[in-house]
């Protein structure tokens, strides 16, 4: 297997984490998306949805065999327990499936989008990481626009989650998304660049 970098993309919910990503793919850079490995390990009969069940509820899973990601995500945030339950099950499945995407690429660097990166301790498999971080207030305004929640379950998502202190301390590269797209997109290809050229 070739050896190559791989650069940790993270950051609290509703940062912007998935625009910088978008950025860094404008850039020439492979990304892979955790969210996007999830859906295969979600994939209806998989062990890892039918642990899931076994701790969140059978329910979770409807009648096409499929996870309800609205139910999981209720129950799953409802506390820091939850949370980290639900964490344990699925990252592994998770990291698991990275390495086979990776098996047969010819990329030098790619960068790995995880939400939770930390929680999964994933961050020992990477070169270098890189955080999103943005001011509380920007956060909330971009989930309640974006996902079609309340504003009481977006804050019991933000306590079941890593502080910005914990994502400054433990990161190589820190993005800030407090200003226009444009600031952002200038951040953003400044890392793109660095992390590119190892």
């Amino acid at each position: 297997m070739k050896r190559t970098r791989i650069i940790g993309l993270t950051g609290q919910s509703g940062a912007g984490k998935s625009t910088v990503g978008e950025i860094f793919a404008q850039n020439g850079i492979k990304v892979i998306s955790a969210d996007s490995l999830v859906a295969e390990i979600y994939r209806g009969g998989s062990p890892c949805l039918k642990t899931i069940a076994a701790c969140f509820g059978s329910d979770i899973i409807d009648q096409n065999g499929e996870p309800n990601r609205r139910l999981l995500a209720q129950r799953a945030f409802s506390s820091k327990e939850n949370t980290v339950l639900l964490g344990k099950i699925v990252h592994p499945f998770v990291t698991a499936e990275l390495f086979r995407e990776l098996k047969d690429n010819q990329y030098d660097v790619i960068i790995y989008d995880a939400p939770q990166l930390f929680e999964a301790d994933a961050q020992v498999i990477c070169d270098a990481v890189v955080s999103v971080v943005a001011d509380e207030k920007n956060r909330l305004k971009r989930i309640l626009s974006r996902d079609n929640i309340s504003e009481e379950q977006v804050r019991q998502r933000f306590s079941a989650q890593l502080d910005e202190a914990f994502f400054r301390k433990n990161s190589d590269f820190v993005i800030e998304n407090n200003g226009d797209k444009n600031n952002l997109r200038q951040q953003a290809q400044k890392v793109a660049e660095a992390v590119g050229k190892g």
